[in-house]
């Protein structure tokens, strides 16, 4: 018989992948957690980490790669099969009370009894409906089938936002026990003084960060435009600046000092889950221009100003306007940063521990 688990769970088994923004999730999320008394085992999938990431991962608990892809890596679902087993052996080997998987897909068709818990981050069915408005092309059909029987079998279902979760629910239909949990990130290098550019961060080659808008606002932008992230993906996919000097890939501590430097820094995405570049910029209390999408609007309403993001001439109007009124630039950045505070790791760790919690009275109440 299921027994209750403990609160907070004393040992939580959490997937992650060496590529993205899921990384410094987990990763973070882990470490808050050992700080409440968890244990925390990282059960990798995909590419293996650098030494520098082992290191990281080791310095908070066992760390084990398994043989099972990531579902972005894979051209159909035949090779996700193993997963079930594989996560079954880790459960059982290290006693695990409750299972955070990062990846709707991965919940699907497993047998656990612990609770689970499930955060959805983004995926190719939410991106075709924001940036292409079109339902997720057949060849990839099977990753709606998995998501949808992940959502299902979820004792409980996180989001990094209100927004992201009402996207899901509009490409998926209604997804049971859903809850909402922002995003963090570290406080940025202190602030000495501010330059006369403009700095935007992004995996450019990714439509959704729509890059040609950026750079097409930039040819009548006053203020020079820089940008940081890759250009060209691992599918062929590229984005060509004209106008925009682009940087190349950065690591996030040069990002991080740019974006303290900067005058203004702009996020023109047509999709974001939650989007962390724009709360790192917050946190170095950078006057912000965002695209006008749901995402930031509920995170940043009142504290930047926004631009109907397939409007290039809006985007430069925005950044003109900035450029000429320090103060207004002063009081955006102020506001930003106020509102950063909010969106604190003890914060995302508490929310996580009562959606922990949540999962635990469902898969009790399920047997």
């Amino acid at each position: 018989m299921l027994q209750r688990m403990k609160s907070p769970p004393g040992r939580v088994l959490m997937t992650l992948d060496a590529v993205g923004g899921v990384w410094r999730y987990a990763v973070d999320l882990a470490r808050g957690l050992k700080a409440r008394g968890c244990t925390v085992v990282l059960a990798g999938l995909g590419p293996a980490p650098s030494p520098s990431q082992r290191e990281e991962c080791e310095s908070i608990g066992e760390v084990v790669w398994l043989q099972t892809p990531p579902d972005w890596m894979t051209p159909s679902d035949k090779e996700l099969d193993g997963f079930s087993a594989e996560l079954d052996a880790l459960v059982a080997a290290y006693e695990v009370d409750l299972v955070h998987l990062n990846c709707p897909s991965q919940a699907c068709g497993i047998g656990l009894r612990c609770p689970v818990a499930v955060t959805s981050h983004s995926c190719v069915v939410t991106w075709f409906h924001a940036v292409r408005h079109t339902q997720v092309p057949q060849n990839w059909r099977w990753q709606y089938g998995r998501n949808r029987s992940g959502f299902d079998r979820a004792d409980v279902v996180i989001s990094p936002s209100a927004a992201h979760a009402a996207l899901m629910q509009a490409c998926y239909g209604s997804i049971d026990r859903i809850q909402v949990v922002h995003n963090a990130t570290a406080k940025g290098p202190a602030v000495s003084s501010r330059e006369s550019f403009v700095f935007a961060a992004a995996r450019w080659w990714d439509d959704g960060k729509n890059g040609t808008v950026l750079d097409e606002a930039a040819a009548d932008a006053r203020w020079p435009v820089c940008c940081a992230g890759p250009t060209e993906g691992p599918n062929g996919q590229r984005c060509k600046f004209r106008c925009v000097s682009a940087l190349g890939e950065l690591d996030n501590r040069e990002i991080r000092a740019l974006m303290a430097r900067s005058g203004i820094f702009v996020s023109p995405s047509l999709y974001e889950p939650f989007g962390l570049a724009a709360l790192e910029a917050a946190r170095s209390a950078a006057p912000m221009i965002l695209a006008d999408i749901p995402t930031y609007r509920e995170l940043w309403d009142g504290t930047a100003l926004f631009f109907p993001p397939h409007d290039p001439m809006a985007l430069a109007a925005a950044v003109n306007l900035l450029s000429e009124d320090r103060y207004l630039r002063w009081k955006l950045g102020m506001g930003a940063a106020r509102r950063a505070r909010g969106y604190s790791f003890d914060q995302q760790v508490r929310r996580t521990l009562a959606a922990y919690e949540s999962a635990s009275q469902h898969a009790w109440a399920r047997g």
